[in-house]
């Protein structure tokens, strides 16, 4: 009984020390970051392309500069 007490200590330690362990989320909250400027920069690099999207998109903008100017 003594051993498996031991073995439960040791395994409870080692995971409460993984838990408390956070050296890598800061990495993982950068590479979320950067997935999402990829995504908005794919986005928008369609939205601008030679599509009916990108030309309607860009209409609109012209649209908005000219009353904006006048």
């Amino acid at each position: 009984m003594n051993y498996l007490t031991e073995m439960y200590v040791k395994a409870s330690t080692r995971v409460g020390g993984l838990l408390k362990n956070e050296r890598g989320s800061q990495t993982l909250e950068w590479i979320g970051i950067a997935a999402v400027i990829v995504i908005l920069v794919g986005l928008v690099s369609t939205a601008f392309g030679d599509s009916d999207l990108g030309g309607t998109i860009i209409e609109k903008f012209e649209s908005l500069l000219d009353k904006m100017i006048k």
